[in-house]
């Protein structure tokens, strides 16, 4: 791999899953704003990733094919970020139609439950929002916001859709161990993301994770102070795992941030990230 500097940014979204923009406009934006080095991770698809890889080869930014799995286990939903994939692979491919098809069946389980507390908005809406894109919960949020329910995305999650709410539905996933061993399979490297926004504490878990293959945590992170960083980078350095670091673009504030939209390459990522990364991989491959 090349190794020409510039901001590195490995966790960004489109609207092929809950993103704002095109993988076009995604990584025109990242170039404007520095990023040589991105992964694309939307939610459960790599339809983005052909027309953001050419876009990005004409502009001098390396694309990495990347997707972000929701996972089970004993401290709840737990995301994994899936980097350096062949997005080729058949069985793979057919894995994430299956957890597109159970999205869709959330959507009709979540407005049926909102309906239930007096919370009225319809599927249709939450599908026409969604257009193609792997259908979640910021689709039905921004329902939520059309219809009055709520003032901001943000307080559609704090309200109706985080973990408890009448909007907390589960759906179909791997447990943590089957996805490390799928990113493995395909050839990627296997990320814990934003550990600290998981549903209960999710480090007791590490241990046992990179005992089954886990290759890095997602330490620099939107809002993650020096003392965060300074404890996920000894959690790496204890566990032989690999730092990690992206903004999680999705192009409209995420629950917990308010009003904050934070842009491609607002995070920063050292450049040994990439160093260690390319290093992890291969050996993975050798």
């Amino acid at each position: 791999m090349a190794a020409a500097r510039g901001k590195i940014d490995l966790h960004l979204h489109t609207l092929k899953s809950d993103g704002r923009l095109t993988p076009t406009e995604l990584v025109r934006l990242a170039h404007a704003r520095g990023v040589r080095w991105m992964a694309l991770t939307d939610h459960d698809t790599t339809a983005g990733v052909g027309e953001a890889t050419e876009v990005g080869r004409g502009m001098g930014i390396e694309v990495i094919p990347g997707v972000e799995l929701g996972t089970d286990s004993t401290s709840g939903d737990v995301h994994m970020l899936g980097l350096f994939l062949d997005i080729a692979d058949p069985e793979f491919q057919a894995t994430m139609a299956r957890f597109r098809e159970g999205r869709v069946e959330r959507v009709y389980t979540i407005v049926r439950n909102l309906a239930a507390v007096g919370v009225e908005i319809t599927s249709d809406r939450v599908f026409e929002i969604a257009g193609e894109a792997s259908v979640g919960r910021p689709h039905v949020a921004q329902a939520l916001l059309e219809k009055g329910h709520v003032s901001a995305m943000p307080e559609a999650f704090d309200k109706y859709l985080a973990h408890g709410g009448p909007g907390d539905v589960p759906r179909d996933k791997l447990s943590t161990a089957q996805a490390i061993e799928m990113i493995h399979r395909v050839g990627g490297l296997a990320v814990l993301a934003h550990p600290f926004e998981s549903e209960k504490d999710v480090f007791p878990l590490v241990p046992g994770m990179a005992a089954e293959g886990l290759d890095g945590i997602e330490t620099y992170y939107q809002g993650y102070d020096r003392d965060r960083v300074r404890f996920l980078l000894d959690l790496c350095t204890r566990h032989g795992l690999v730092p990690t670091g992206g903004s999680d673009f999705h192009g409209f504030p995420l629950a917990g941030h308010k009003a904050v939209v934070n842009e491609p390459g607002s995070v920063d990522v050292p450049f040994q990230v990439r160093e260690g990364l390319e290093a992890r991989l291969a050996a993975r491959r050798a």
